[in-house]
């Protein structure tokens, strides 16, 4: 007889972002008059550059020619775009990572998600609380969580590191040791960042006491402030206890391209064995390569002209963070974000609950934006703004809530 991966049953309801599409769904068929403003999930608005159109549609050409056509890529990913990720993303910012130590996938969610796979299930996790649900949930499928206490909204085996108003949104080095330490900075949801004094803190924390670090850094390219570091490799010590992961998702609006990328410095040993050769395999075994007109694409975002107009892009969305902060600021909000990373803190006002939050601001001003629940327990009473809508929607928006 068949049997179910048990995990899954311990995960509670669905994914956040299904439940917010399920109720707006629910609320467009019976209000199929009003105009919804979606500010919630952090899906980009502006189209691809044009410099990378370009680069897509020769590399299209490529693949109806005998002579050009690509199949299968390698598996790490094709060395053009490897090697432009080495240089640009790396070297450039002193951080000594090679072109084979690049593992080239199709989005930073779905390697922060199956990076588990290679770590024991004994391993106990600490993730920042509020935190991006794939890196919790992908430890429940996995079975190495314990079981979800519905009351605390918590999960037995799982470190939390609670981020509030009083800490700065920031992480404090757990007292209790975990194996595996997920970090996400500039960080989804609360927009904080960790400037580098801090982010070597946990280096050493993590070297000190054999954790692996797994950093997201999928949202660098929005830090605009000079002393917060674009990778973990910035600090010293890096090399031995992180991995990195990068998106091209929101940096060159590729959410629907997809492609992404994970660091694995080849000196990142875990009991002896080097993490860089299971990573290898795993990716090996049960993945093709992101395709080469992707790839090609990516190489794309690294050209003087793709730099200029997605430097360009991402000054767009970080004006509309602009609009929102101030916005929501003048309308007497305790809000936060939105200075080097398209998210916007806020807490709920007259002590309503997140859920309460967006179905009153559903239903009063047809905004959408993200509970902050949804993130975990003390993202309850705040809520998350994204600045990926267009310009002049963000700016109704945010008239519709100072109206409220």
């Amino acid at each position: 007889m068949a049997k179910i991966n048990r995990n899954y049953l311990k995960l509670p309801g669905s994914y956040l972002f299904s439940t917010i599409g399920k109720k707006v769904r629910e609320y467009e068929a019976a209000n199929p008059d009003k105009k919804i403003i979606r500010l919630g999930i952090g899906d980009v608005t502006k189209p691809i550059a044009p410099e990378i159109i370009k680069t897509l549609h020769s590399a299209v050409d490529e693949m109806g020619e005998a002579e050009t056509f690509h199949g299968y890529a390698p598996d790490l990913g094709y060395a053009f775009l490897r090697e432009r990720i080495a240089d640009f993303d790396y070297k450039t910012r002193g951080c000594d990572i090679s072109a084979d130590e690049i593992f080239v996938s199709d989005g930073a969610k779905c390697d922060c998600g199956n990076i588990q796979e290679i770590f024991s299930t004994d391993n106990r996790i600490a993730v920042c609380d509020p935190v991006y649900p794939v890196y919790v949930d992908s430890n429940v499928m996995a079975g190495r969580t314990g079981e979800y206490d519905e009351e605390r909204m918590l999960f037995k085996d799982v470190i939390y590191m609670p981020c509030t108003a009083e800490n700065g949104f920031m992480p404090g080095l757990p007292k209790e040791v975990p194996d595996l330490i997920y970090l996400c900075f500039p960080n989804n949801p609360t927009g904080a960042v960790m400037k580098k004094d801090e982010l070597q803190k946990w280096v050493d924390y993590a070297n000190k006491n054999g954790s692996v670090i797994l950093y997201d850094a999928a949202y660098e390219a929005y830090i605009s402030e000079a002393d917060v570091p674009h990778s973990i490799f910035e600090c010293d010590g890096a090399r031995e206890c992180a991995i990195e992961f990068r998106s091209f998702s929101k940096t060159a609006g590729f959410t629907g391209l997809r492609l992404g990328f994970t660091v694995i410095p080849k000196s990142l040993t875990v009991e002896g064995t080097q993490v860089h050769g299971l990573w290898a395999r795993r990716h090996g075994t049960k993945y093709n390569g992101a395709p080469y007109i992707i790839q090609r694409a990516g190489e794309a975002v690294y050209s003087k002209e793709g730099r200029k107009q997605i430097t360009e892009q991402i000054a767009g969305y970080m004006e509309n963070a602009k609009i929102i902060l101030n916005g929501l600021s003048e309308a007497g909000y305790e809000v936060s974000g939105g200075v080097n990373a398209p998210y916007i803190w806020l807490k709920t006002p007259g002590g309503m609950s997140s859920w309460e939050y967006f179905d009153y601001l559903l239903e009063n001003a047809g905004v959408v934006g993200t509970p902050g629940s949804g993130f975990g327990p003390h993202g309850e009473h705040y809520f998350r703004l994204t600045a990926f809508g267009k310009r002049d929607n963000t700016i109704e928006a945010i008239e519709r809530i100072k109206k409220l």
